[in-house]
């Protein structure tokens, strides 16, 4: 089995054909490993989750924000932004059944080595603790209570981690750390609003993957989100969001050699 990691493809259905043909991807031998953000903002959002719903039994995929923003969406929370693309999934036939396998998906997923997230782990945790905290998550998410957790799920505030939180406010910090963070001030204080490339960075901030922590570095995440950092290989960390959906290039990387493989933008 090969597994090939792929960034943030959001929407951008013919980058993803013409990547699936590169790495000549079969999916009853090879997997796909996905960082979230699998919908919106590019021009083909129905068609990229069909796509990758199609494909289900070979995907592991953890939730992004705009994932999360489409089952918000779904249950009647959040607002349709105009640069939004997820009327098709919203009006689709199929729309329930696609949503609900999305909800079922993780905030995290371990194997071997290997930690997939969409935006980073929050350096406060250790690896087994991020993945107590992310099922905390998925079992509101998968739950029956799950439209009361979207209900309160927005927000930025804690922006800081304490074991001691609880309710709706620990919940929020971990969906905010899984799925928004980009840097924190070197107290551990997450920072939502920079979005720009590291050289851009105030002295008082840092890439989360650089901020000093607890994670044990024998484990290698694969996460996305940070556009403007692009492809980043560093230490036990590897950034994939290229950007495709602003015209850059949608990224792949296949695990067991870490070759690297792009197209550009399709349309």
């Amino acid at each position: 089995m090969t597994r090939y990691a792929i960034g943030d493809i959001q929407g951008c259905h013919d980058s993803l054909e013409k990547l699936l043909s590169v790495i000549d991807f079969a999916p009853e031998k090879d997997q796909l490993w996905l960082v979230g953000d699998v919908v919106n903002r590019g021009p083909k959002s129905l068609e990229t989750l069909r796509k990758i719903f199609s494909m289900k039994d070979s995907v592991k995929l953890v939730l992004g924000n705009h994932d999360l923003h489409l089952i918000s969406l779904d249950a009647g929370f959040g607002k349709i932004r105009d640069d939004d693309t997820v009327n098709e999934i919203l009006e689709a036939p199929d729309r329930e059944a696609l949503v609900s396998w999305l909800r079922a998906q993780p905030l995290m997923y371990v194997e071997d080595k290997y930690v997939m997230v969409h935006a980073g782990v929050l350096p406060d945790w250790t690896i087994p603790q991020a993945q107590a905290c992310a099922q905390e998550v998925e079992a509101h998410l998968r739950g029956s209570d799950y439209r009361l957790f979207l209900e309160n799920m927005y927000g930025s505030n804690p922006a800081k981690w304490n074991e001691e939180l609880q309710g709706w406010e620990r919940l929020r910090i971990i969906v905010n750390a899984f799925t928004r963070m980009r840097v924190c001030q070197k107290n551990g204080e997450l920072d939502f609003k920079f979005k720009g490339e590291p050289k851009d960075l105030a002295d008082n901030l840092v890439p989360w993957f650089k901020a000093t922590s607890s994670r044990d570095k024998k484990f290698k995440v694969l996460f996305g989100h940070w556009s403007a950092l692009g492809v980043y290989i560093g230490e036990s960390v590897v950034g994939l969001d290229s950007g495709c959906v602003w015209g850059g290039k949608l990224t792949a990387i296949r695990l067991e050699d870490n070759e690297i493989f792009q197209v550009d933008y399709c349309g």
